[in-house]
């Protein structure tokens, strides 16, 4: 498979010396720069422009018919976020100064060296991204609508929160910056990387790599492969998954457990796009979109010298953090709804009923396997579930296993804050008003369900109606 042209849209080049322009092309496609156009008149950049999407431009001043000075604010008029690097013959400084007032981005003087011409290239396609990626946030996060829903079909919410995050990861889905991708376990962070490769729009695989525990040397081989002899076993010629990834997304997870020398080389390919296979001295270059993703602090690993401050950064051009279910307890129902049927499509059983307090229940709990966590519960209860409604016990089960205690108590993360009378400074109610004031919070917490209500105060529904009627009674008699 031929690799994707780099950049998306081309550079041109625009002088009216063929032999220079053959090797500005010779040395771009040398440092991984293929898409590139050339013009040896001034006068056909309009009709080129009209024609095309140029990401960057490198324009000769001095040539004849249209010259360099007539053709730059042609070009800035067309397209003032287009970044134009004016090469001219002649170093004057009055000279520069007038293309750079002009628009130009840049101003070299022949003959440029390679490494300058490359370095204001690589500079100006960088600035060119910034202005794409700033143009597409503030147009997806002024709209209210996707333009690509299905890319996000898998992740099953209606949250307004992660409607929100899904059109932050439209506006950076088609950059070729990294994305690092932070929440807890069970989150569902792939399902985001992936949801990122569907919305940009690449041709190439998603690749995904657990990096967790890998030694340096395997993680090099994994992901860069080797060449024949690099090492005692290596007879053959291997491909690293960066080369299986090209012009689509290497998925990079538990990026906090990578050790120091392996950071050493993801840097470098973050950096300069390009790596070593083992055992080779030519180094190779990759257009493949990086996405990490990780459930640890970077900022503390960073901070305690774990992880390196210049990789880190590199990282998290763009960041995107997917929130923990407790904080989007609204989704249960759905999510509920859909681990029961896709769980019993793959056991060939009919779809179980969820009893109406089943959600209230999940919702006292904090969930810290998050989303994986309530997957496996309703695995567990369908397998066991033979017909009528489903029953409640597998939950309460596995609640009570990660808990340590009774299952019908919601989870500590989801307590509320002690009421005012606990306060020093207040005074004590009294022991009917506090008995009201546990039956009026255990009511609120279950949304008026009085059987769920009644097992978290730990008492039988018929306690807890007679306390109610009593209430009741008090309350009419005082009107």
């Amino acid at each position: 498979m031929s690799k994707p042209a780099f950049p998306v849209h081309p550079v041109l080049l625009v002088d009216d010396d063929a032999d220079l322009l053959r090797n500005y092309v010779y040395t771009l496609r040398a440092d991984g720069i293929t898409n590139v156009i050339t013009c040896e008149d001034g006068s056909d950049v309009e009709a080129l422009m009209r024609e095309h999407e140029f990401d960057a431009v490198l324009l000769d001043l001095n040539m004849p018919r249209l010259s360099g000075r007539d053709v730059l604010p042609l070009i800035v008029q067309r397209n003032p976020d287009l970044p134009v690097i004016v090469v001219t013959g002649v170093d004057e400084v009055d000279t520069a100064v007038k293309c750079m007032r002009a628009g130009a981005f840049d101003y070299m003087v022949k003959p440029v060296k390679e490494e300058h011409l490359l370095t204001a290239l690589r500079r100006a396609l960088d600035v060119r991204e910034v202005r794409r990626e700033n143009a597409l946030l503030t147009r997806h996060l002024l709209s209210t609508e996707l333009t690509q829903p299905d890319a996000f079909g898998d992740l099953v919410t209606s949250d307004a929160g992660m409607r929100t995050l899904f059109q932050y990861i439209e506006a950076i889905a088609c950059t070729p910056q990294p994305i690092l991708v932070t929440g807890e376990t069970g989150v569902g962070k792939e399902l985001v990387a992936r949801a990122i490769h569907t919305a940009s729009g690449r041709q190439g695989e998603f690749v995904p790599v657990n990096i967790a525990g890998l030694d340096d040397n395997v993680f090099s081989d994994t992901l860069f492969g080797h060449v024949k002899g690099a090492f005692t076993g290596a007879v053959d010629v291997r491909k690293g998954l960066i080369e299986r990834a090209e012009g689509g997304t290497l998925f990079l997870d538990e990026i906090g457990d990578l050790n120091s020398m392996s950071q050493v080389k993801l840097l470098r390919l973050v950096q300069e796009r390009e790596y070593f296979a083992l055992g080779s001295d030519s180094a190779k270059r990759t257009n493949a979109r990086i996405v990490v993703a990780t459930n640890r602090d970077l900022q503390v690993l960073q901070r305690s010298g774990d992880f390196r401050e210049d990789l880190y950064f590199r990282l998290r051009s763009h960041h995107v953090n997917v929130p923990p279910l407790r904080e989007r307890l609204g989704d249960l129902h759905l999510l509920l709804d859909h681990f029961l049927a896709r769980s019993a499509s793959e056991m060939n059983k009919k779809k179980p009923t969820p009893p109406p307090e089943l959600v209230t229940l999940l919702s006292t709990y904090g969930f810290p396997g998050n989303i994986r966590e309530l997957e496996a519960m309703c695995y567990d209860a369908v397998s066991t579930h033979k017909a009528g409604v489903l029953s409640m016990n597998t939950f309460r089960d596995a609640i009570a296993r990660e808990l340590g205690s009774v299952p019908d108590l919601p989870s500590p993360g989801a307590l509320a804050p002690a009421p005012d009378f606990l306060s020093p400074d207040q005074p004590l109610p009294s022991i009917r008003q506090a008995e009201r004031l546990l039956i009026e919070e255990a009511l609120r917490r279950t949304d008026g369900n009085q059987t769920m209500a009644s097992q978290l105060l730990g008492i039988t529904r018929q306690t807890l109606n007679r306390h109610l009627k009593s209430i009741r009674a008090k309350e009419e008699n005082k009107a």
